[in-house]
């Protein structure tokens, strides 16, 4: 699938980086590729964090921006949200 704007939200920021929302069917190995979120570039900065909903899995995982030059968006593997409850 592709990167879709009105799935990205931005809920906060700091002097150092934003943080945003986005909700998607892709699985997080298609979302942290680089390139992924091109579209976005004009909003988002190197160090911001994007907390990302695989609503098809579903799984939750941080990932922050690595690059953002000439367009090009990278953001990192992804650290997964545990979602057990062994109560």
């Amino acid at each position: 699938m592709a990167y879709n704007a009105a799935n990205l939200t931005r809920i906060g920021g700091a002097s150092n980086g934003d943080l945003w929302f986005y909700t998607s069917a892709d699985a997080i190995a298609d979302v942290n590729t680089a390139g992924y979120f091109n579209d976005a570039s004009n909003m988002l900065a190197v160090r911001d964090v994007i907390i990302v909903v695989d609503t098809a899995t579903p799984t939750t995982s941080f990932v922050n921006v690595l690059s953002n030059a000439s367009g090009v968006v990278d953001v990192s593997d992804g650290t997964a949200i545990a979602e057990t409850d062994t109560d």
